[in-house]
């Protein structure tokens, strides 16, 4: 008997039509599908994992609230993604200033990071979230998330020229953090 029943909600146009209509049911199976990579996302800009859960749950109300505003174009997996970015901007300009210096980086780095020849997701993840706010933020987007630099001023309501200078900034200090722990920079020619 049990074979028989087939997920009635596995069409996800038709999920998102009764999320829309408030069907808790269909809100509850889209949170359970996306919630893990969202929490990804929201880390990635937020050291503290209670506090990345508690923007992640932020940006799901709101991506529940304002699901009549998503037209399908795109994926919905990419606007939820983009509710989630901003949410972990705004939390992080509203608890704590975006610092771009340099000696903040040093002074949290800290020697957290073993010296090895090759570092593992953990350990990359350290050194990025040592970086200062301004920086983090910028390689984030850039580098992890694909954003470009006019988005990513339009996102965070800054010049292109400074989130170029950001990401240059950012890249500059994970470099030398990663000389530091002996680890070779493994690009070809340019040094980058």
């Amino acid at each position: 008997m049990e074979l028989k029943i087939i997920s009635f909600y596995n069409n996800e146009k038709l999920l998102l039509k009764k999320a829309k209509s408030g069907n808790g049911e269909a809100q509850k199976w889209l949170y359970n599908k996306y919630a893990p990579r969202m929490l990804s996302v929201c880390r990635q800009y937020i050291k503290d994992l209670q506090f990345a859960e508690d923007v992640m749950v932020d940006g799901f109300v709101k991506v529940f609230k304002n699901l009549d505003s998503f037209r399908n174009e795109g994926s919905f997996e990419g606007w939820i993604r983009k509710i989630m970015i901003r949410e972990s901007i705004t939390y992080l300009r509203k608890n704590q200033p975006v610092v771009y210096d340099d000696e903040l980086y040093e002074r949290s780095a800290a020697n957290q990071i073993s010296a090895t020849s090759y570092l593992d997701v953990e350990e990359i993840q350290l050194l990025i979230d040592a970086l200062p706010d301004g920086y983090k933020m910028v390689f984030i987007m850039y580098a992890v998330e694909g954003y470009s630099h006019r988005e990513i001023a339009d996102i965070l309501q800054v010049t292109e020229s400074t989130s170029k200078s950001q990401l240059f900034k950012a890249r500059k200090v994970l470099r030398d953090k990663l000389s530091e722990l002996g680890v070779r920079n493994k690009t070809k020619g340019s040094g980058n």
